[in-house]
């Protein structure tokens, strides 16, 4: 059996996963039905998945080893399909409450590392003849630039395809269905020592002056530094069970926002994060009077091609949740973004890995060490996004009419909003610790009304805004 090595920073996921921290990431996509689909359309989708007995990395991939932990690929018949490739049906009436409770409990159970790490829910029963798919797999092995890759490959812009096959058939080195054509791929040039050099004397300062930042405070008063966070109510201990919110906006809708206000969709996406949950924190009487600082995952991954592992390093940026007005977050939030990006090497590939490597060594020694969650946190959440498919894509037919992400959390971390843009929508998933957080959905809710509060800032309607 071939076995591949899993680098530096993918095997800390691995080292940082508990019971309570399963490490894994997951995405929720609900179709709607092709007009023409008969009763048995969806049992026999499930049938002819499971029959596809080939499988594509990182799906043929178990782990061996703890020490030194690597990848060994199994032959196909060694895979357990049943067990991996599961088919579900929501109670009456099958609506969003039922499918987040499904999906909430799927997503808390940690993954046994005897069999490859990844689970496929074909869900039905959904209100409006609709059926959803819940896909998870260790973040050791796809981060979310990654899987949204693989997804392209998967899924068709052709709603008239048919007999398409199942993500583990296609991987990130399998067929592509997706009826896109492939972009060129450019061989990466190696860097002469000089450049070598450079970037690691790029790496070593930037290092520097965060970990100087965060022993001594930035002069920079909204440039966010790890380990300057406050406190707060996301970051204590976690448990296993997992809550999981959604909600949904037209992208032309937050880019109007982000015209009006002159900054970025992400700037935006921030910011009504930000003022959802300043709310929640004062809901709970527990909102610090220092604001909140986010961990943004930044993709470094380069080219069109998928691959095994994770290309992402962080910066960190302030959330203005100590401010009331919304005009003075967003603006503050754009100030501190940039100031994050200011932090960032210029570099590449294994100089930007040692970089990530870098800034995550202090969290993961915590994580390993069951620390996390006791001292000061490095930040009070993560908040992504991770651009998709502008084009509506398919399976056999049936369209892709949501796609939400579902990530991990770990002690020190009870709370991660990640969003994902899709064929003109703007798709958000809150992923949270049920004990920590109870009453998730109100963080849900309440981005909807600081979006509304920001558009009323701006004089600008929530129709005006959507085009």
């Amino acid at each position: 059996m071939k076995r591949q090595a899993i680098s530096l920073n993918d095997s800390g996921w691995l080292r940082m996963e508990t019971v309570a921290t399963p490490m894994q990431v997951g995405m929720l996509a609900t179709f709607s039905k092709p007009e023409d689909a008969g009763p048995s359309y969806l049992s026999d989708l499930v049938d002819r998945w499971r029959s596809h007995r080939e499988f594509q990395s990182p799906f043929n991939y178990v782990l061996h080893g703890s020490a030194v932990p690597r990848w060994e690929t199994l032959p196909d018949d060694a895979i357990d399909i049943d067990y991996h490739f599961r088919h579900s049906a929501l109670p009456a009436p099958g609506g969003e409450r039922e499918l987040g409770i499904l999906v909430s409990r799927l997503h808390s159970a940690r993954m046994d590392r005897r069999y490859p790490l990844w689970e496929c829910h074909v869900i039905e029963g959904l209100e409006g003849d609709r059926w959803s798919m819940y896909m998870k797999v260790h973040h050791s092995q796809l981060d979310g630039v990654g899987g949204i890759r693989v997804l392209r490959r998967t899924f068709s812009v052709d709603g008239d395809q048919r007999d398409m096959l199942p993500l583990w058939a296609i991987g990130v080195r399998g067929p592509d269905q997706s009826g896109v054509p492939a972009t060129p791929r450019t061989k990466t040039p190696a860097k002469p020592s000089r450049k070598v050099v450079r970037n690691a004397a790029a790496v070593a300062g930037s290092l520097r002056r965060t970990y100087a930042e965060s022993l001594f405070g930035s002069k920079d008063e909204l440039r966010a530094v790890p380990y300057r966070a406050p406190k707060s109510i996301f970051n204590g201990t976690i448990s296993t069970p997992r809550r999981f919110a959604t909600q949904q906006y037209p992208i032309d809708r937050l880019k109007a926002v982000g015209t009006a206000a002159g900054g970025s969709l992400n700037d935006v996406f921030l910011a009504i994060c930000g003022g959802a949950i300043r709310r929640y924190l004062q809901d709970v009487d527990a909102l610090p009077a220092q604001s909140l600082i986010a961990n943004v995952p930044v993709s470094v991954r380069t080219g069109e091609g998928a691959s095994v592992g994770n290309a992402i390093t962080f910066l960190y940026t302030q959330l203005g949740t100590d401010v009331a007005d919304p005009l003075e977050r967003i603006a503050r939030i754009k100030t501190s973004t940039q100031l994050g990006k200011e932090r960032l090497p210029q570099v590449s590939g294994a100089a930007m890995d040692a970089y990530t490597a870098g800034l995550m060594a202090p969290f993961m020694g915590q994580a390993i060490t069951h620390l996390g969650g006791h001292g000061r946190p490095a930040s009070n959440l993560v908040l992504s996004n991770v651009p998709g498919p502008t084009e509506a894509r398919y399976v056999d037919g049936s369209r892709l009419e949501e796609y939400y992400p579902l990530s991990l959390l770990f002690h020190g971390q009870a709370l991660n909003i990640t969003a994902i843009s899709y064929a003109g929508q703007f798709n958000i998933g809150y992923t949270g610790c049920r004990d920590n957080l109870p009453h998730l959905q109100r963080i849900a809710v309440y981005s909807g009304e600081a979006l509304e509060e920001l558009e009323a800032a701006l004089g600008i309607s929530a129709a005006t805004s959507a085009g």
